[in-house]
């Protein structure tokens, strides 16, 4: 079947088309053009006047709608996905929680078993683990009871238990940590650098030895320090150096707006993916939550547009979603749309490594689109050529 979309404006990854018109075969675009276009036995959809996108790709996210991927059933995997379709996301990276080795485990195997039959929502791109392995004083809200070092003999079985593991984020200062990214390369997985207190010549070192991301920028890590009078570069400052990828969430609380500024201004576009980090409070009502499984997990109060830890002393998850994202780099960071769309779509699939598929409009390219308004209220969300959501 033909799709022929029309009465948009399309945003490709140099410029905007008004009024152009995109043709969709199956599951792919087979054309963009700058004006109407007669493509016989089409069905055309009317964009209305909004702004056609790229779907919107989320490489770090623990849930949405009242459910977390910790829960571990098919059934949270499959509402998280379609929570978050409704806000534009077409392609997302479940996340994990540090947990106890038989968790990741059996979050991994629902993994496979939701990906089968992830019809409805947006789509999987493989899992994300967020921890264990972390620095226990820049352990944020994540739970203290089960952070660790690498242990071989445990990320080994992990390793050799599921296929589905897209990336592993760890403090790179740990004992065993440096071996630990060398073996995430070997396996082709996203090494990426969080909830670290490492310094300068860590990173550096972790940089060299396959870690290329690093986790949530600014959050749960260290800046300038001082050790004996003299100052260090932290994390932040490394990620500025180095030729690292950053991911930021971008709801205007974790980074407020001249955060989101200078993240922008030194790494740019190209660096920077927007992620939600999103928990299960995610499009529900402020109050209680809880973050993680429902079995383990932590208490948590949703307020101000974050979630936040029981005494109020720390951020425990945003509750964002990426249209949200989208709206604040524009609005609160002054950053053009064609590059905050570059931010929520074009860089996370080059990091993730399907940008051949997805993350731009472009012949040849997965039918992931999503139609927004002039307030970012997204109105229509297509993966691979099928509606999922329409306002």
């Amino acid at each position: 079947m033909k799709l022929k979309i029309v009465n948009g404006t399309i945003l490709t990854p140099f410029r905007s088309i008004r009024g152009g018109t995109i043709v969709v075969e199956d599951c792919q675009i087979i054309g963009i053009h700058e004006g109407p276009v007669d493509v016989p036995e089409a069905v055309e959809l009317d964009a209305k006047g909004h702004f056609v996108a790229p779907g919107f790709i989320d490489i770090h996210v623990h849930g949405g709608g009242g459910f977390d991927f910790m829960d571990g059933t098919q059934e949270a995997f499959l509402k998280i996905a379609e929570l978050h379709a409704r806000y534009g996301t077409t392609a997302m990276v479940p996340t994990t929680l540090t947990a106890e080795k038989d968790d990741l485990l059996q979050t991994l195997d629902v993994y496979e078993l939701a990906h089968r039959n992830n019809t409805q929502g947006a789509a999987f791109l493989g899992m994300h683990l967020e921890g264990p392995y972390f620095a226990l004083s820049q352990r944020g809200a994540q739970d203290p009871r089960y952070i660790r070092n690498p242990d071989p003999l445990e990320y080994e079985e992990i390793l050799a238990h599921s296929s589905s593991i897209a990336r592993w984020s760890a403090a790179p200062e740990l004992d065993g940590a440096i071996r630990f990214g060398q073996r995430l390369r070997e396996k082709g997985i996203i090494a990426a650098i969080a909830h670290t207190d490492a310094l300068y010549d860590d990173v550096l070192l972790a940089y060299e030895n396959g870690y290329s991301l690093v986790t949530h920028l600014y959050s749960a890590m260290s800046g300038v320090t001082r050790r004996n009078a003299f100052r260090y570069a932290g994390v932040i400052e490394s990620a500025f150096l180095l030729d690292l990828d950053v991911e930021i969430i971008g709801d205007g609380v974790h980074l407020p707006a001249p955060l989101l500024k200078l993240v922008y201004k030194i790494k740019g576009a190209d660096r920077t993916a927007l992620i939600t980090d999103a928990m299960r409070a995610a499009g529900m009502p402020e109050g209680e939550s809880t973050l993680g499984s429902l079995k383990n997990g932590l208490k948590v109060i949703v307020e101000d547009g974050v979630a936040k830890l029981p005494d109020r002393t720390a951020f425990a998850g945003s509750v964002a979603t990426m249209n949200r994202l989208v709206r604040n780099m524009v609005q609160l960071a002054d950053v053009p749309l064609l590059e905050a769309i570059r931010m929520a779509s074009t860089t996370p699939a080059r990091i993730m490594g399907v940008d051949q598929q997805k993350g731009s409009l472009a012949k040849g390219k997965d039918a992931d689109i999503v139609f927004f308004d002039q307030d970012f209220t997204v109105n229509l969300t297509m993966i691979q050529g099928k509606i999922i959501y329409s306002a």
